[in-house]
């Protein structure tokens, strides 16, 4: 399997897997996790609340036991409208295909144990989507103004660090770009970092620290405080099963969520030069705790808790994208494939064979920029002047 190729398929595996593992978790402390199953999650769990149908009727969704949540299905999502658009997108081209990738595309939802429409599934924060590019008409460069600030528009950007395999900042910049059309601030800001270090990783060579690197590099304000803050906590730790609580305590001043997870204050999700998402930030910790280990670095963001599935998926794009779907235990795969009525290896060659021919397409626009500027440079001007 060429390295593209085993860059997206373990970065798809690696991020539905972990999706799946985090989501029986999310939205629980650490402490409501031991209780419930008797200590760390080892592996697919059922879900938190056996009852769950009726535990939180505004969500009535079947977590744990191997589904995929909407991480997943945003991902595959925009998997779609790469293949329909087969070049780099913009904010423009994001909106045309992403909308009706939700309200017009039936797919089956695992955790609503039928097949409907994607936008019965996707949070508030997706379902602006709609709201201001379909019912609004909003110019899709900004339109993520005014949406709550969370990762949202983050947790499903991996295709395009696949699509900029090898090139972090163009990944950064064309996730920054259709971001807009879906978060502002700081949630903006984390789509554009987790894009680039899936790409980073894309490159078989590049290690955990240089991604860790790239990271901090290319993020601004609160994001990059966070990332210094977190990192810096991450590198004092030798095992994630004795220092959750410590990783918690060092994002908790960038977090605008409060530490009762499911009742955010009045400050939560609102713009924010000095704040950051929680996910990436905790997603990158872990991964230099486990020094890019798959199956350890999901289980610790799944224990983690919080927005856990998010925070699993992820580590599992990242890790998955540098060590391949050889990586993943095969048992998780097997199981959540069956469960979630997925084939993540289809999936993932799929995506890597848009890459491809994107990637062909900038080989011919840049052979015809470089001669238009040798062009341009090397003749002597027509008119000299006196």
């Amino acid at each position: 399997m060429a390295a593209l190729e085993q860059g997206a398929v373990g970065a798809l595996t690696g991020a539905a897997i972990g999706d799946a593992l985090g989501g029986a978790t999310e939205g629980y402390s650490l402490e409501q996790i031991h209780s419930r199953y008797g200590g760390f999650v080892k592996g697919i769990a059922p879900p938190f609340n056996p009852d769950w149908q009726n535990a939180r009727p505004v969500s009535p969704f079947h977590k744990g036991d191997g589904h995929i949540t909407d991480d997943s299905l945003m991902t595959e999502s925009l998997v779609s409208v790469y293949s329909q658009v087969l070049d780099h997108l913009d904010a423009y081209s994001f909106a045309q295909y992403i909308v009706p990738e939700l309200i017009e595309k039936k797919r089956w939802i695992p955790e609503l144990h039928q097949e409907t429409l994607l936008i019965h599934r996707v949070f508030h924060a997706e379902k602006w989507l709609v709201h201001k590019l379909h019912h609004s008409h909003a110019d899709p460069r900004e339109a993520g103004v005014g949406n709550m600030v969370n990762c949202g528009a983050s947790m499903y950007m991996g295709p395009v660090g696949i699509v900029n395999a090898g090139n972090p900042v163009a990944a950064y910049k064309e996730a920054i770009e259709i971001a807009g059309a879906h978060q502002s601030s700081f949630g903006r800001e984390a789509a554009g970092v987790f894009a680039a270090v899936v790409a980073a990783a894309m490159n078989p060579q590049t290690t955990i620290d240089e991604i860790l690197e790239i990271s901090v590099e290319l993020a601004h304000d609160g994001t990059r405080s966070a990332l210094l803050a977190v990192l810096k906590t991450a590198g004092e730790i030798g095992n994630w099963r004795t220092s959750l609580k410590d990783l918690r305590s060092s994002i908790a001043p960038f977090d605008s969520m409060a530490e009762a997870y499911r009742e955010p204050g009045p400050d939560a999700r609102k713009p924010s030069r000095l704040k950051s998402v929680e996910e990436l930030p905790i997603a990158l910790a872990l991964l230099k705790i486990t020094k890019g280990d798959f199956k350890e670095g999901v289980l610790a963001a799944t224990n983690y808790g919080r927005d856990s599935d998010s925070i699993a998926t992820m580590i599992g794009a990242i890790s998955g994208a540098k060590n391949g779907r050889n990586s993943i235990p095969q048992e998780w795969i097997e199981t959540v494939e069956r469960e979630s009525k997925r084939d993540f290896l289809a999936l993932g060659r799929k995506m890597s064979e848009i890459a491809r021919e994107i990637a062909m397409k900038d080989v011919r626009r840049e052979r015809v920029i470089s001669l238009a500027r040798e062009n341009i440079f090397s003749n002597p001007p027509i008119y000299q002047g006196k």
